[in-house]
C-alpha cells in the first residue's frame, strides 16, 4: 500500500485549502483511513477519519464545522477540505491507512493503529 499526499501550501487566515491523498494497492474501501497533523514539538494529532468507505466520519473538536473529510472509492482518494483556516492549523498533515481493517471505533484516533502513512504535506496559515 502506498499513500501520496498533496495540496498543502501557504494561505492566509480565513482561507481554504484542499488536501488529497492517493492510495494505491490493497482494498481501499475496507481500510480505516484518517488525516492527522503534527506541529513542531507536539504529538501527532487526529483530525478526521472513518472506518470504511461510506461509513460515518469522526472529527476532532478543533476542526469540526471547518474541515470536511471525504473518500472516493472510484478514485482511491481521501480528501480533506479545510475552510476558515486558523494560524493554529499550521502543521504537516498526514494521511494514514490501517490495512488490517481491524481498527475499532474507539481506536480510530490512535496513530499506532495505522500501518501506512503518506509522506506529509505542509500547511502554513499566516495571520
Amino acid at each position: 500500500v502506498q499513500l501520496q499526499a498533496s495540496g498543502g501550501g501557504l494561505v492566509q487566515a480565513g482561507g481554504s485549502l484542499r488536501l488529497s491523498c492517493s492510495v494505491s494497492g490493497g482494498t481501499f474501501r475496507r481500510y480505516p483511513m484518517a488525516w492527522f497533523r503534527q506541529s513542531p514539538g507536539k504529538e501527532r494529532e487526529y483530525i478526521a477519519g472513518n472506518r470504511y468507505s461510506g461509513g460515518p466520519t469522526y472529527y476532532a473538536d478543533s476542526v469540526k464545522g471547518r474541515f470536511t473529510f471525504s473518500r472516493d472509492s472510484a478514485k482511491n482518494t481521501v480528501d480533506l477540505q479545510m475552510n476558515s483556516l486558523l494560524p493554529e492549523d499550521t502543521a504537516v498533515y498526514y494521511c494514514a491507512a490501517d490495512s488490517s481493517g481491524r481498527t475499532i471505533l474507539s481506536e480510530l484516533r490512535r496513530p499506532y493503529r495505522y500501518d501506512y502513512w503518506g509522506q506529509g504535506t505542509l500547511v502554513t496559515v499566516s495571520s
